[in-house]
Order: structure tokens, then C-alpha cells, then sequence
């Protein structure tokens, strides 16, 4: 075992996506010691027992104690102890810093890469730099197997101690553009605060919007033409080909095409009971918190919620009718429109995470690089797709751009596509698919798009029942007028009605 003060990096929680991240950044050349509150996990994982295999050869050093892990980090005038974090968000997270920040010194580095919420990063870090301690937060996406060959790390915190980790962090990241000096890192610093653990919020918000705009192309597919596992294997074989090439889409190709022991297509006999572990939801009630029309993730969110209701799902198709309609177009141009629909509607939901990602920059006082964000997603993570290219150049052409669907490339592709949204959407609610995410895209785009929405008619509701006052069209903006509506005296302005 290598001597003390010789770990270039300490790793707290050894469960599969702590020991491949051990592994990854073993196997770049840096020293880990390692801790988990189970010291047998922790002799496993070091004998080469553990799940993720043998670490064999790897300068990997287990600990016992978190003593024992601070003592073997390095450490001098110029070289930070470094701590990263893979534990459950919450309260582990709060347990680990409450016994670990008294045995650090000034200028050590605690890091977090677990999915913690945003806001919760911002109070550990205040809490640890008035205690002279740097804290990061790390939002890593990419799995158990991004972990070990290479994630999208999304860092943010003190920015003190960004030089210190990022030899690391870009060492071990996910690498695009190979023929580049080798590969850009999927990892950059993203900004102050909890800045990073928001970036990868949002991006599990647009994951969400991505995973179920794909479950509903598939079910269009399912129901309305009656396609089987491997017709629609197929389709989607070709569209990981095309404009639609993405880890999402790549994965469900390979899904369809995968069977059970009898032979049998596997996605046929899982549950229709989907889960999730919160970061939608946080996703959905910022944007309420900002205002932000966040539609697209949040029907998807609660396209899951919907799905849990299973028995009560059941109970209920045994009594309520739906239609019984017969597709009668041509089969292969409505595959056709299925596939345009879904880029459309794929468009539309990262266009909402950037309105929250703006939103948040100017809440919070971050300055993100919207650009910068989309690299770092074209590798290692979830939602990496072909078009985040076109992001990144559409912010190198307009920085200030409001929305994405106003640069040129994004208006005339969704311009295009969106017809075949719209034929999607009327065959699937003509055979009683539902399409909550498809609906909300399409609904988006239409209120974006709408220079007069029906808003006047419900700030005419407001004031009659509650004087909340409205803006004429022929009056300047900033001025407010009631009207007693019962009949009893006019409107007067600026103010609640007198008479």
C-alpha cells in the first residue's frame, strides 16, 4: 500500500458509481484513497472483490476512518487536499461534512457529486468557506458506466477551487472530438454557488421531457399502426442514423431489440410503473418559483406520476370507453412524421431548460456559458444528442439570444417540422393515445408563436372578481384600471374603483 500523504484525491462512498469513479481516476494516473461507513466494503473494493471489478495495479488506497482518508491525502503549501462526495443528497451529505470539516485545514476542497439540490450546495458552501474550507458541486450524469469510462462533470462552487480539481475532473470526463489535441473534456466550471448542481438539474428536467417524448413516439407506433418490437426496431435503428442520433434514442433501439428467454420482445413484459428520485420535480418547481413555462417536463413529470396509478389505471379501462378508430393513411409517411415530430418536440423541451437556465442566471447573479453547457452534454451524459452542436453555435451567433426558437436554424427547422406534429397529435387523439409531452410542445410553440392570446379575457375575470386591475391595448403600459363590473359606476385607473 502506497504511503500516507500520497492520495492525489480522497472518494467517500464506495457503492457502484463511487467504485467506478475510483477506477476511472485510478486508471488516469492519480492516486484515490478511499472510505464508506462499511469497512468491508471498503476491504472488497480494494482487494478487487468489489462489483466493479479488480483494482488490481490501480493506486488505490482503502481507509477505515475518516481520519485515516485526511491523512493520506497530499498536501502543501501549493497542493489542496481534495475530498469528493458520493453519497445519498440530503442529510448523508450534511452527516459527512459535520464529521469531516473538523479534521480538514484551510483551503481544502470538499466536493459533492451526488445529485443534491441546488439550494442545499449553496448553504453548504457558505457555511464551509466562512470556515476558510472550498466546496464544490459536481453534477455528474452518464450512469454507473459513465462513471467509469468517462462523464459529463458539471462543476460549480468556490471558484478557488477549480484550478485544483480540474486536472482531475477533465482527466477522467468524457472526451468529443477525438482528432482535437485529443478530445475536448465534457467538463468545464460552470459557475458560483450551487450553479452546478442546477445545470445538472435542468439537464435531468430535459432527460425527463427526452425519455417520455420518445415513450410516446413509441406508443403512437404501438397503437395506432399496431407495430411490433422489431418493425419499430427498426425505425429507430434509422433514426440513430440521422438528425434524431442520441444516447436516448440509441439505447431504445437496442431495448426493442432485446428478448427474454422465450423469445419474446423484454419491453413487452416489463410494467407500464415508471419511477423516479426527484430531480423533475425540483426541475418543475423552480420553474413555477421563476415563472418559466416549463410545460413539456412538467407533463412528463407527471406522465410518471400518472403511470404509478397502475392498478387504478387498470380498474379504470374497464369502464371508460375510448375510440375504436382504423389508421387509414400511408403507413411509412406517417413513420416519417412521427420522426419529425419528435426532433420538433425535442427541440422544443431543451428550449424550456434554457429559458430556466436564464431564468436562474439572472435570479442567482451566475454568468453561465449557454454554449459552453451544450458541449459539455454532447458527451458522457444522458441527454447527449447530435443537435446540442447547433446550440452551442446558435449562442456563438447571439449570446442575448431570448429563445431558442428565434435563431435561424431552430425557426426554420421546428417551421418545418412542426405539420408533423400536428399530424401525429390528431391520429393520436383520434385512436385515444395520449401524448401529454407531444401536446404541451405543440402547445408551446402555438402560445409562443401567438401574438394575441386570450389573456385579456382572464385579467377581465380577475378584476371582476378581485380587483386585480388590468392594462388596456390603448393606454400606455403601466397603467391599471378597475371596472365595476355589476354595473354600478365606470372604470377609473390606476387604482382600486372609488364609486
Amino acid at each position: 500500500m502506497p504511503s500516507q500523504s500520497q492520495a492525489d484525491i480522497g472518494l467517500i462512498g464506495i457503492g457502484l458509481m463511487g467504485e467506478n469513479l475510483a477506477l476511472n481516476i485510478a486508471s488516469k494516473g492519480f492516486a484515490v484513497s478511499v472510505f464508506d461507513i462499511s469497512n468491508e466494503r471498503v476491504d472488497k473494493f480494494t482487494s478487487g472483490r468489489g462489483s466493479a471489478g479488480r483494482t488490481g495495479g490501480k493506486p488505490i488506497i482503502g481507509c477505515h476512518s475518516l481520519q485515516a482518508l485526511v491523512e493520506s491525502l497530499a498536501k502543501t503549501s501549493t497542493v489542496a487536499r481534495k475530498i469528493m462526495l458520493m453519497v445519498p443528497a440530503g442529510k448523508p451529505v450534511d452527516d459527512i461534512i459535520a464529521a469531516l470539516a473538523p479534521l480538514l485545514a484551510k483551503g481544502d476542497i470538499l466536493i459533492d457529486g451526488g445529485n443534491s439540490h441546488f439550494a442545499d450546495t449553496t448553504r453548504r458552501l457558505k457555511m464551509l468557506e466562512a470556515r476558510g474550507l472550498l466546496y464544490v458541486g459536481a453534477g455528474v450524469s452518464g450512469g454507473e458506466e459513465g462513471a467509469l469510462l468517462g462523464p459529463c462533470i458539471m462543476p460549480g462552487g468556490s471558484g478557488a477551487a477549480w484550478p485544483h480539481i480540474k486536472p482531475i475532473f477533465q482527466a477522467i470526463a468524457a472526451k468529443v472530438d477525438i482528432d482535437v489535441n485529443g478530445g475536448v473534456p465534457c467538463c468545464d466550471w460552470i459557475g458560483a454557488d450551487g450553479a452546478g448542481h442546477f445545470v445538472k438539474m435542468v439537464h435531468n428536467g430535459i432527460e425527463y421531457g427526452d425519455m417520455q417524448l420518445i415513450c410516446e413516439a413509441y406508443d403512437v407506433m404501438r397503437n395506432v399502426l399496431g407495430m411490433t418490437a422489431a418493425e419499430m426496431h427498426s425505425v429507430f435503428s434509422s433514426w440513430a442514423e440521422g438528425e434524431l442520433k442520441s444516447f436516448l434514442v440509441e439505447i431504445t433501439r437496442d431495448i426493442l431489440a432485446t428478448h427474454d428467454e422465450d423469445g419474446l420482445p423484454l419491453v413487452d413484459k416489463i410494467l407500464d410503473k415508471a419511477g423516479q428520485k426527484g430531480t423533475g420535480k425540483w426541475t418543475v418547481n423552480l420553474a413555477l418559483d421563476m415563472a418559466v413555462p416549463l410545460t413539456l417536463i412538467t407533463e412528463s413529470v407527471f406522465a410518471r406520476v400518472l403511470s404509478s396509478m397502475k392498478d387504478e389505471r387498470v380498474l379504470a379501462s374497464k369502464t371508460l370507453a375510448g375510440p375504436s378508430p382504423v389508421f387509414a393513411g400511408a403507413r411509412q409517411g406517417f413513420i416519417n412524421d412521427i420522426g419529425h415530430a419528435l426532433y420538433a418536440a425535442k427541440i422544443i423541451s431543451y428550449t424550456q431548460g434554457y429559458q430556466l437556465l436564464r431564468a436562474a442566471a439572472e435570479h442567482f447573479g451566475w454568468t453561465l456559458n449557454y454554449g459552453g453547457i451544450a458541449m459539455l452534454w454532447r458527451g458522457g451524459c444522458i441527454i447527449r444528442s447530435a443537435f446540442l452542436i447547433k446550440i452551442k453555435q446558435a449562442f456563438d451567433a447571439n449570446p442575448a439570444l431570448a429563445n431558442l426558437l428565434l435563431d435561424p436554424f431552430f425557426t426554420q427547422t421546428i417551421g418545418t417540422a412542426q405539420q408533423s406534429l400536428r399530424n401525429v397529435l390528431v391520429q393520436a387523439l383520434q385512436h385515444g393515445t395520449p401524448m401529454p409531452a407531444m401536446s404541451s410542445a405543440l402547445a408551446y410553440y402555438d402560445g409562443y408563436r401567438c401574438a394575441n392570446l386570450p389573456a385579456n379575457l382572464l385579467q377581465a375575470q380577475r378584476d371582476f372578481f378581485g380587483a386585480h386591475q388590468y392594462e388596456r391595448i390603448d393606454q400606455p403600459r403601466g397603467k391599471y384600471f378597475h371596472t365595476n363590473w355589476t354595473g354600478r359606476g365606470g372604470e377609473t385607473a390606476s387604482g382600486v374603483y372609488a364609486g
